[in-house]
């Protein structure tokens, strides 16, 4: 006893001694970043509206949204409230064998929102968490059906989160998992689509997926992907017609259809889900991201009935997977009340408005000699270089003009709240601008 004691304060001591950005430095361990080298930090004392404000006291415009989650700003008084009304009443239970009124209210929200006919929901922890749950749910169905289908067909320069069916369906070789190549189940990669959104649709586009589906279907569980907009893997935008013709080949060849809309959806794209760009369904969708407003982690895995009762039909008699944290009371707090800002809101005219001053702010940017292509898409802008950052410079650079903005490789993105000002938008890109001289 005396030991752990003398341990305890020892430790209190050392974390007396120092600040708290000096501790931060030595023991906390932060996202794609190395312990032998860490990248500077900069400490948050608080945030509201579309600002993160320094404990200096400066005042940056978040140009990321906490990584696209945060879309109707910080602090916000309707989430606000929400939280502290579920926090009197309860914070967790377990969701084995007990229901309640935030989970289901969620789970009816998202019913109907989303595109028929998913009319299941599994509620998960992270985006990364619903993906897991969406490849088991395809495996476990065609298990179910008596056939043992074990490979995804997916896309080159995707990315669908960082757990490890997760990274399996993530472009091996492109990506920031590609250390894991050998180690992960390998699964089939199509050729990435290469036209944009905006440019005339070559049918050519899908001849390599159609191809490998053609000749590996009888062991492909399902196809997945990000629908209209790849994300952390390489921030591409392209055309719905693509979209649209993988359904029509999954359809023909009895393959199921996976979208991951955990970055796109809730608007994000200018559409309530992305995959409403190509006006299809798909037979299971992952959500997750902005599900909370960005106030607290939460995912959901949707399907359709037919899913849902195949996989149940089978050896297991239910669907196996079960989250310690699965429906959240708070969480579910929260993510009715952020739905319900999205459909009582002017969020439609907000991305719109974002978008178009995205189109005439970033082909400025273009000119530069460091740029090799801009774009954007609802409330997403993309300005991808030839080099990759020097993250500390560029990092600092963005901070002293008053913007928070994440670079990562060769791309700097904005991805702004949906509340964010014209004038706030322009000092984003300025700032980008500013950063490439």
């Amino acid at each position: 006893m005396q030991n752990i004691n003398t341990n305890k304060n020892t430790s209190n001591q050392f974390s007396s001694a120092g600040t708290d950005l000096d501790y931060d430095r030595q023991h906390v361990w932060h996202p794609y970043t190395s312990t032998l080298n860490p990248l500077p930090c900069y400490p948050v004392s608080h945030a509201e509206g579309v600002h993160l404000y320094l404990e200096d006291g400066r005042q940056l415009i978040d140009g990321m949204s906490s990584w696209w989650a945060t879309i109707h700003g910080y602090n916000h008084p309707v989430l606000n409230q929400a939280a502290k009304d579920q926090l009197d009443k309860m914070s967790h239970v377990m969701f084995g064998g007990i229901t309640h009124q935030p989970a289901v209210e969620l789970c009816r929200k998202l019913v109907e929102l989303s595109p028929a006919p998913l009319q299941q929901v599994f509620l998960a922890d992270s985006g990364s968490v619903s993906v897991e749950v969406a490849l088991k749910m395809a495996l476990q169905y065609w298990h179910a059906k008596g056939e043992r289908r074990s490979k995804f067909l997916t896309l080159r320069h995707g990315y669908h989160g960082d757990t490890f069916a997760a990274m399996s369906v993530t472009d091996p070789d492109n990506s920031m998992h590609s250390l894991y190549k050998g180690f992960l189940p390998e699964h089939i990669f199509a050729e990435s689509p290469q036209t944009g959104f905006h440019d005339a649709w070559d049918e050519n586009d899908i001849a390599d997926l159609a191809a490998k589906l053609e000749a590996h279907h009888t062991d492909i569980a399902a196809i997945i992907l990000e629908p209209v907009v790849q994300g952390a893997g390489g921030m591409r935008i392209y055309h719905p017609t693509y979209l649209r013709r993988v359904r029509e080949l999954c359809d023909d060849l009895g393959v199921l259809l996976i979208v991951d809309e955990i970055a796109t959806g809730f608007g994000r794209t200018g559409k309530l889900f992305a995959c409403e760009h190509a006006g299809i369904s798909p037979d299971i969708m992952c959500v997750g991201k902005a599900l909370t407003g960005g106030y607290m982690t939460l995912a959901a895995t949707m399907t359709t009935k037919q899913v849902a009762d195949t996989v149940c039909s089978g050896e297991a008699g239910c669907f196996m997977h079960g989250p310690t944290f699965m429906g959240n009371p708070l969480a579910c707090a929260v993510a009715n009340a952020s739905l319900s800002l999205l459909e009582t809101g002017d969020w439609q005219h907000q991305v719109s408005r974002i978008e178009h001053q995205l189109s005439q702010l970033l082909p400025m940017v273009g000119q530069s000699e460091q740029v090799k292509a801009v774009r954007w898409l609802g409330a997403i802008g993309v300005v991808e270089l030839y080099e990759p950052v020097d993250m500390v410079s560029i990092q600092k650079s963005f901070v002293d003009n008053g913007v928070w903005i994440r670079p990562f490789g060769r791309l700097i993105y904005i991805m702004p709240p949906f509340i964010i000002g014209n004038q706030q938008l322009e000092k984003l890109v300025f700032a980008i601008l500013q950063s490439l001289h």
